[in-house]
């Protein structure tokens, strides 16, 4: 099996979880991007998703570096920034052109790591490489969970035009 097919094998069966129901993906377009020095990541991939009018997007895969990476970490409020040189080890989440939740892991030049939920001002240092699918046969939308009081993933099926 080629990698090609082994990773259209994967989409064909994931399963996104939706309360007691669930929602599977049949059809999918992958992209390859392709990031230069500055851009911002969240912007990039938001951009993206509206250029394309993405509907139910996943993170594949990523890598590059970052010369400054913006991450919120779990339970805080704000966000933390740093400068310097920080390569890329981890980018997964799902987005689509009206929103995203996507979290970023880095390692700094003696490679310590961290990670958290991905921030606009994320800026790459020499590259990034990434690949999207868009699940073409899916809608996320993002809808208030009364545990926590936040906007959740809540993936269904797209309806069929007429």
């Amino acid at each position: 099996m080629t990698a090609r097919r082994f990773i259209l094998f994967i989409f064909a069966n994931l399963v996104c979880m939706i309360g007691s129901g669930q929602a599977t993906s049949q059809q999918q377009n992958m992209y390859v991007l392709r990031l230069k020095p500055h851009a911002d990541l969240k912007q990039a991939i938001a951009e993206f998703a509206k250029a394309n009018s993405i509907k139910a997007g996943v993170i594949v895969t990523c890598v590059g570096s970052l010369e400054q990476y913006n991450l919120r970490f779990a339970n805080q409020p704000n966000g933390s920034k740093a400068t310097g040189h920080f390569e890329v080890l981890s980018l997964s989440g799902t987005f689509s052109d009206a929103a995203m939740h996507v979290h970023l892991s880095v390692a700094d030049s003696l490679g310590n790591t961290i990670g958290g939920h991905l921030l606009d001002e994320n800026l790459v240092y020499t590259t990034i490489e990434l690949v999207v699918a868009d699940l073409t046969d899916l809608e996320f939308t993002r809808e208030i969970d009364s545990t926590y009081g936040y906007p959740e993933l809540n993936a269904r099926r797209k309806k069929k035009k007429p």
